[in-house]
């Protein structure tokens, strides 16, 4: 293997993984994949000692290695699958009624709780004494009087946590998919009584040690400082710390394309990277020299990624550049390929569930994009002053970095920063020095007048960003969101990238066509979307915990009937109903209040065809009779003369199913989450044995019928 090794080494990883992870249960298949490739590896080893054919002996040996890589691929994700392990909780068949764990990452504090991952130790089931248990759950620990948990703390929590939902509406994040990646299936609710600290004991002391020069690289912070709002962005860039971020400048950094920046990742590695080169790069560059400078790079970059926490996205980049520093530092020529290749290989080989993770993918077609084309790009302009030369490197690498990951930031993001161009340089220029400062202010923090200083600056530098972001979120049109591409659509999205690249910068005017082709497959593929979304027309009763929540949808508009309060609440609203809409591609959303049903109540007008009273409201939509039910024990029986299309139940209003009798009679009912979880679980077993047509939204998800 000569050239890129590790840019062949690095896909055959990944083929592997993703093929467990498509076929978890092809153990024989994968044991007849290795046996396959080490038979190749052999032949191809014995065609080299006998008949020396350069072309065949590669092919060989390539083959049969890349084969034995993708089952290694495979082994290496099912040895870090935790489901895979015969006393995970996941095959727990008892009920679970007390389990130990050990803190196993640093809390999050949240509005109302805690939110602590714990390792599980231990369980006691209704058939069994303590016996011993693996896995790891999210508890959510109420707050009330308490202190944040500390990483290492050893709890006895009584009762059994529960397997997290999977999504319920359309496009929905799917948060049991994002915890599952990271070996988490479980989740909790604790109040105070619910746990007891019984002991301490880290599981890592690396771990330890990096959780505690986190909290107190927060507190220094904190102190030099002082202001929240400048603290809070500070301790979120270089900390990993989002606790004391205000909602709205959040949302501002989001708006202008900067919200990367609040996250540590590979961004801010690269960034101190740039910033140890360039300061160290005064120095000779002989032998002897050259590793000393590697060594201090190595030390910086990895303490660095001691204060972040140990934060994987750091750990990833961390490791990406120190192959860089080394192959610099012995005088090895870096090719970005093979870099990014053995970084990407060595990481997946530790922790191969990276790869499904939006960081990472963005990360790597990030510095792949700014490896294959800054370069070119940077060199279309030339600028002969030095600070106006500086800025235009700074925004080739932001071009170049947003084409790169453009289709993966719609894919999973849906919306595209419009002012990128003019807030990044800013930002970037800002953060470069922002970073160094933090880190000497960790330095000499006890220093008293130095310190002082120090704390200054990282304001002022800190104030002068935050005042860049929120002026350019306030520009109009700042953020064009509602996009939506398939998983189909963005590898064509990114076909035509790539071929239009290259027929650029390769002067190659066959690719041209080649990217013009696919763009119109693009461009017809996008036009059938939204042909469909014009022609459309949906009821949806929409999974909202605890509340209400029907739409109807006409081509991009949509009332949504709801009783959630969206001022107070907007994140729900944002977490379980904005993929949906955006995926409906809806313009102009309407929301009605579903609160009361009282003559004062008159947002259903919003509806034509409808009446209403204290306990119900119906109306008539796309020839469909929809009828929702507040109340049926009042003070007044009343019923329906004709069959109903749709009656959707809220706010425990059935209590038996002769609540019904003689009053309505529908041809579907629809339990909304309003209604308490017990009760609508006991009216669905006994409308099975009466022969009933129902469906709840707890259980099934979201009720959708096109018109």
């Amino acid at each position: 293997m000569i050239g890129a090794p590790f840019a062949r080494f690095a896909p055959a990883l990944v083929a592997g993984i993703l093929a467990y992870y498509y076929f978890p249960d092809a153990y024989y298949p994968a044991i007849a994949t290795g046996v396959v490739g080490v038979l190749i590896l052999g032949t191809g080893w014995i065609s080299q000692r006998r008949h020396p054919k350069p072309n065949f002996r590669s092919l060989g040996l390539s083959l049969g290695l890349l084969t034995i890589l993708g089952t290694l691929g495979w082994f290496v994700t099912e040895r870090h699958t935790p489901r895979t392990r015969p006393d995970n909780i996941e095959h727990l068949q008892d009920t679970l009624r007390a389990y130990v764990g050990v803190v196993d990452a640093l809390p999050e504090e949240r509005a109302k709780t805690f939110r602590v991952e714990l390792a599980l130790r231990r369980g006691r089931t209704d058939s069994a004494n303590w016996q011993p248990l693996s896995g790891r759950v999210i508890v959510y620990l109420d707050k009330t009087g308490q202190q944040i948990p500390r990483y290492g703390e050893v709890w006895v929590v009584s009762g059994g946590p529960r397997p997290i939902d999977p999504p319920l509406n359309p496009a929905e994040f799917d948060y049991k998919r994002y915890l599952s990646n990271r070996g988490i299936y479980h989740q909790q609710y604790l109040r105070l009584y619910m746990r007891h600290r019984i002991g301490y004991a880290p599981a890592n002391p690396i771990t330890r040690v990096a959780t505690s020069v986190n909290q107190w690289a927060d507190s220094v912070f904190t102190r030099q400082i002082g202001s929240r709002a400048e603290s809070g962005i500070v301790s979120a860039m270089l900390l990993g710390v989002r606790d004391d971020i205000d909602p709205d400048l959040y949302k501002a950094y989001s708006a202008s394309g900067a919200v990367h920046v609040l996250s540590v990742s590979g961004l801010h590695v690269g960034i101190l990277f740039n910033v140890l080169v360039y300061i160290l790069g005064a120095f000779r560059k002989d032998r002897r020299t050259k590793l000393t400078i590697g060594l201090v790079q190595l030390v910086i970059l990895w303490f660095y990624a001691l204060v972040t926490g140990m934060s994987p996205a750091v750990l990833r980049s961390a490791g990406m550049f120190s192959v860089l520093i080394i192959a610099n530092a012995t005088g090895r020529k870096a090719d970005i390929l093979n870099t990014l290749g053995a970084s990407a290989f060595f990481i997946l080989l530790f922790d191969p569930y990276a790869l499904f993770s939006a960081g990472f993918q963005l990360s790597y077609v990030a510095v792949a994009g700014i490896g294959m084309w800054h370069e070119r790009v940077y060199e279309l302009i030339k600028i002969k002053n030095t600070v106006l030369d500086h800025v235009w490197n700074l925004t080739s690498v932001a071009i170049v970095a947003q084409l790169a990951t453009f289709p993966l930031g719609v894919y999973y993001f849906h919306q595209f920063p419009t002012y990128f161009l003019l807030v990044n340089p800013v930002v970037m220029v800002l953060v470069a020095g922002l970073l160094p400062l933090a880190m000497g202010s960790l330095v000499v923090c006890w220093i008293p007048y130095v310190r002082d200083l120090t704390g200054w600056l990282l304001y002022g530098t800190t104030w002068v960003l935050n005042q860049s972001v929120l002026r350019t979120s306030n520009l109009p049109g700042g953020v064009q969101d509602r996009l939506w591409l398939s998983a189909f659509e963005m590898f064509v999205l990114y076909a035509v990238i790539l071929a239009g690249m290259y027929a650029w910068l390769a002067r190659r005017p066959a690719y041209g066509w080649v990217a013009t082709s696919l763009a119109l497959v693009l461009m017809g593929l996008l036009l059938t979307d939204e042909l469909d979304r014009r022609n459309q027309h949906r009821l949806a009763v929409h999974f909202l915990p605890h509340k209400t929540a029907v739409s109807l949808t006409s081509g991009s508009r949509s009332v949504l009937l709801t009783d959630l309060d969206m001022q107070a609440d907007q994140r729900s609203f944002d977490f379980y109903l904005k993929n949906t809409f955006g995926l409906w591609g809806i313009d102009d959303l309407t929301v009605a209040n579903a609160k009361r049903f009282d003559a004062s109540t008159d947002t259903l007008q919003l509806v034509q065809g409808y009446r209403k009273t204290d306990d119900y409201a119906i109306w008539v939509w796309q020839g469909k009779t929809v009828l929702l039910i507040n109340r049926l024990r009042g003070r007044i029986r009343w019923q329906l003369p004709a069959v109903v299309d749709f009656a959707i139940i809220r706010r425990n209003a059935l209590q038996q199913w002769s609540d019904l009798d003689r009053r309505v009679v529908a041809r579907h009912i629809i339990f909304d989450d309003s209604n308490r979880t017990p009760l609508t679980d006991r009216l669905l077993v006994e409308a099975h044995q009466r022969g009933i047509r129902c469906y709840s939204v707890r259980q099934q998800g979201a009720f959708i019928l096109d018109l």
